[in-house]
């Protein structure tokens, strides 16, 4: 049975990108593809999204969507159908999708992502000539309001999927918008979108959607418990039957060491000895000293307390002690972005940190480190681990979510069996993480046993292929309940 399903997001590699969960938007509809499944896909018209698509169809318009004219325009990215929402006084803004130039979030941010709920919901409901959505597949808070506009809307209504990519962003504001967001009054209530009193956008969707899913089984458990739950865990828990944990993959056609054009030298799993020339290329453009023999760590990441680097940092002085380099491409929280770049003062030619983002200094990462850490406190899935491993650059991850989950830790017996592909550490403490640098050092002296961990991640399958097969199996489930 082939399906048709309308995907919706803030956000979609690679026309807008903060985070892996644009590169999941981006990635999937072709994936599905293969499964039968038609996906069309909804996100804000940013300025950078519309500059990208050109100028398309108008396929709906509205008069007023929360305070001026708006209009969906069809566009194609690759061979996906694209939708962009067109709302100028919402999204025709100099800053980021969420907040300004100073990292301070849009006052208007209930209505911004209200209307691509709504407007959503419109679209799924049939409001598109030759476009009839068996499921509705929301991505995160942004969108998370659209199963509770077709929940309380008269007309049929497709079968909704709610993916969660990281409970800690859950999108609450004031009850008193009720009823400028749309919603009728009998919505706000337990049973609905009220949320600690106020309105939860994220809860909305978790309370009033068909089935849930978050990107790793781990994740998708720890997630039901107070630790990790965000204050969601007794919704998730009492409606366990229909949540499920799918891992995230990797756009193959994006991140393949063998045809990257961002590197310095392509390499595959059977010669892994080119990754030299991405090493000395790194340690060159990171202004890194060429020291062939240095133990070289990569970091890519949003800089904060739940990716842990504050462990991190605790651990350079050690590590600088042993003559190891980092390499580190982020921004986040301004404390832990001085605290790198005052090591970097400390250590210089053996600490670089490069405060932004750079696509080509991601992928000159991963093909260049020995060893990539992602210390989380907590992780959904991440998706830099499994970049990693696909390039060769040995994860060093903390035990919890889908880090758990994809990475297979070099204990003794993983060792000897020849399946380790990384190193795991628990609890996600400075002194667990120093353990486990310790452990990854010793076998990056060990030449055999490292070249067995690189090539071990590089012949792992982190495709889209079986998460696509079960994306599909969960759409035809659901929408032959709904039917």
């Amino acid at each position: 049975m082939n399906l048709s399903v309308l995907a919706v997001a803030s956000e979609m590699s690679p026309l807008v990108k903060t985070g892996g969960l644009a590169d999941v938007v981006g990635a999937l509809p072709a994936a599905l593809a293969r499964e039968g499944v038609n996906t069309r896909t909804l996100i804000p018209g940013y300025p950078e999204v519309l500059a990208a698509l050109g100028h398309g169809e108008t396929v709906l318009a509205f008069d007023d969507l929360f305070g001026g004219p708006a209009w969906v325009q069809e566009g194609k990215l690759d061979r996906a159908i694209v939708y962009a929402l067109v709302a100028p006084h919402l999204y025709a803004r100099d800053g980021g999708p969420y907040a300004d130039g100073n990292g301070v979030d849009y006052p208007d941010n209930a209505f911004r992502f209200a209307a691509l709920a709504l407007a959503a919901a419109e679209i799924a409901q049939g409001a598109i000539n030759n476009f009839a959505a068996d499921a509705l597949h929301a991505h995160d808070w942004q969108a998370a309001l659209a199963p509770a506009y077709l929940h309380y809307s008269a007309k049929p209504r497709p079968a909704t999927i709610v993916t969660i990519h990281n409970i800690a962003f859950q999108g609450q504001f004031a009850k008193e918008l009720l009823a400028d967001l749309r919603l009728p009054p009998e919505s706000f209530a337990m049973d609905g979108v009220e949320y600690y009193g106020a309105i939860g956008f994220l809860k909305a969707g978790l309370q009033l959607c068909d089935r849930i899913t978050t990107v790793s089984p781990s994740y998708a458990l720890e997630i039901e418990t107070a630790e990790f739950g965000m204050g969601l865990d007794g919704l998730l828990r009492a409606r366990a039957e229909i949540v499920s944990g799918i891992l995230n993959g990797v756009d193959e056609g994006v991140w393949n060491p063998a045809t990257d054009k961002r590197i310095a030298a392509t390499y595959d799993a059977a010669t892994p000895g080119a990754r030299a020339k991405n090493r000395a290329a790194l340690q060159k453009r990171f202004h890194l000293e060429p020291d062939p023999d240095a133990f070289l760590l990569g970091v890519v990441s949003r800089m904060s307390w739940q990716k842990g680097h504050d462990m991190l940092l605790a651990n350079l002085p050690v590590l600088m002690a042993r003559h190891a380099q980092l390499a580190l491409l982020g921004a986040g929280e301004k404390h832990l972005e001085e605290g790198f770049l005052a090591a970097q003062d400390a250590y210089p030619g053996r600490v670089s940190a490069w405060i932004g983002y750079s696509e080509d200094m991601a992928h000159l990462i991963q093909a260049g480190a020995d060893a990539f850490v992602v210390p989380s406190r907590f992780e959904p899935c991440g998706l830099t681990q499994l970049y990693a491993l696909r390039y060769g650059a040995v994860p060093i991850v903390s035990r919890v979510g889908g880090l758990k989950d994809t990475i297979i830790d070099a204990n003794e017996m993983a060792v000897q069996a020849g399946v380790a592909t990384g190193v795991q550490f628990s609890p996600p403490t400075t002194e667990a993480l120093a353990i486990a640098l310790r452990r990854a050092e010793h076998f990056f002296r060990d030449k055999d046993t490292w070249r067995r961990l690189q090539i071990n991640g590089m012949d792992t399958d982190v495709s889209w292929r079986h998460p696509a097969q079960r994306y599909a199996a969960l759409y035809r489930e659901a929408v032959a309940a709904r039917r």
